[in-house]
């Protein structure tokens, strides 16, 4: 049987997502503390205890984005597997991460802040740009493998994923749409790997 959380870990949670909250109304420069602690109805000496500053509970914030990121599993490169069944599988993986509310939520405050402030969040977002790289690494491997044109890949996952975010990403992010109804989101993965197997895929595959 899993216990259940306790009191002091429910309190840090319920100021986490008071934070996000409030990062996301008011930026990071306009909310305090003080402002904090009200959404989350704990006391400002409780919000202290758990997060000595300001900026310990947005970096928080932004382990908490990294985390969800680094969750996502891989996918490794198989010769035996045909090309387009292991993308759609590797974009099918990033729709889901992008579909999640709690993922988006951290995203937004993440890229606020770091409009406003860009030396808080640079290394965050480093890191998080950095889970992008298991898309290249399975381009160069089929590269390797003769089955892709001998491109840049960091070239080529830049432009396959941009697509992606181009639909499930930005739009949710900068103009408040929602997520990508299930039908739509395989329409966009499928059109997108045709798309870029299209022009990768060598002619002998």
């Amino acid at each position: 049987m899993t216990n259940p959380p306790r009191l002091t870990d429910r309190k840090r949670e319920a100021i986490l997502q008071a934070a996000i909250a409030e990062f996301r109304a008011s930026g990071y420069e306009a909310t305090s503390m003080d402002k904090i602690a009200a959404t989350a109805d704990v006391s400002k000496r409780t919000v202290y205890n758990h997060f000595p500053s300001k900026d310990d509970l947005f970096a928080a914030i932004l382990q908490q984005l990294w985390e969800s990121s680094a969750a996502m599993s891989e996918l490794s490169y198989s010769a035996a597997r045909p090309l387009r069944e292991q993308l759609l599988e590797l974009m099918q993986q990033k729709m889901r991460m992008m579909s999640d509310a709690h993922f988006m939520d951290l995203a937004r405050v993440a890229i606020a802040a770091a409009i406003h402030s860009p030396e808080r969040a640079v290394e965050m977002l480093s890191r998080i740009g950095k889970r992008e790289e298991g898309v290249t690494v399975w381009i160069r491997a089929a590269q390797a493998d003769g089955k892709l044109k001998p491109a840049d890949p960091e070239f080529a996952a830049m432009l396959l994923q941009g697509q992606l975010k181009t639909f499930a990403f930005w739009p949710q992010i900068a103009m408040g749409q929602g997520p990508l109804a299930e039908d739509r989101q395989a329409a966009v993965v499928s059109t997108i790997v045709d798309m870029f197997l299209a022009y990768f895929q060598t002619e002998a595959n």
